[in-house]
């Protein structure tokens, strides 16, 4: 079960306090691969059960939260309609899917696209296993550091917008699990707006200088198909690996 980093959700911002903790509620469900009990939010969260039942009172009859027969917790309709309405936006599925499915074809490491969660975490929105019969574990709705991993840090990177002067390439070994390794490269759409990372990931081992060379290449083909797609454009006129080097 994941332990949510504490910094993500559960000291108020500038809004009510209510409404932040109750968001904190809401992502710890989000994030957990399985239904939660009371007591399984009052560890995550820290907070006192008493107060959690009154969240997630609010919570059950906006339709964020169910309250299951067996006295667990999941998510509700409305998480769904708010995705649905977040992928409808932005037609992240119809842009960055495609692409996805056609690097697995080019047999490279698994693809997956990662988007900004918060201050200091990032979503693994997309995801698609390669065919290699070892796999790194990372799985559409986990949520990873910003500050590692070359998801992370290519997300980092343009936070603020597309830029000339980053590279367009990352690359990460062992940095967020010692047996793994990825690259990954940024994803735009309108006026620079940075919408996610795309990135391959898989044991370090295959990671040697010519599969990452020859991945390179393939990922930023993958990132400006997306960035276009989704009505981006794509940064710089350099050549593909003069980029990954920048």
């Amino acid at each position: 079960m994941p332990k949510i980093p504490a910094d993500a959700t559960f000291v108020p911002g500038d809004g009510v306090a209510a409404v932040d903790r109750a968001l904190a509620v809401a992502s710890v469900l989000a994030q957990s691969s399985t239904t939660l009990t009371l007591a399984d939010l009052a560890r995550l969260t820290g907070m006192y059960k008493s107060t959690l039942l009154r969240l997630l009172a609010s919570l059950q009859r906006s339709g964020l939260v169910v309250h299951r027969s067996d006295r667990r917790y999941a998510l509700g309709p409305l998480a769904f309609l708010f995705g649905r309405a977040f992928d409808q936006t932005y037609g992240l599925r119809d842009g960055v899917y495609p692409v996805l499915e056609w690097l697995v074809t080019q047999h490279t490491e698994s693809p997956s696209f990662h988007v900004l969660h918060g201050k200091t975490t990032r979503l693994c929105l997309f995801r698609i296993d390669s065919p290699h019969a070892t796999l790194d574990r990372v799985r559409e709705g986990d949520v990873l550091p910003l500050d590692k991993g070359a998801g992370g840090r290519a997300l980092a990177a343009f936070a603020q917008g597309a830029s000339a002067k980053a590279p367009l390439v990352f690359t990460s070994y062992g940095e967020r699990d010692p047996l793994c390794a990825a690259i990954a490269s940024p994803v735009f759409g309108p006026s620079g707006l940075l919408l996610g990372a795309l990135s391959l990931s898989g044991p370090l081992e295959r990671f040697s200088e010519h599969a990452v060379q020859r991945m390179s290449m393939l990922l930023l083909t993958a990132a400006e198909t997306a960035t276009r797609s989704l009505g981006g454009r794509w940064p710089g006129a350099l050549a593909p690996m003069e980029r990954r080097r920048a």
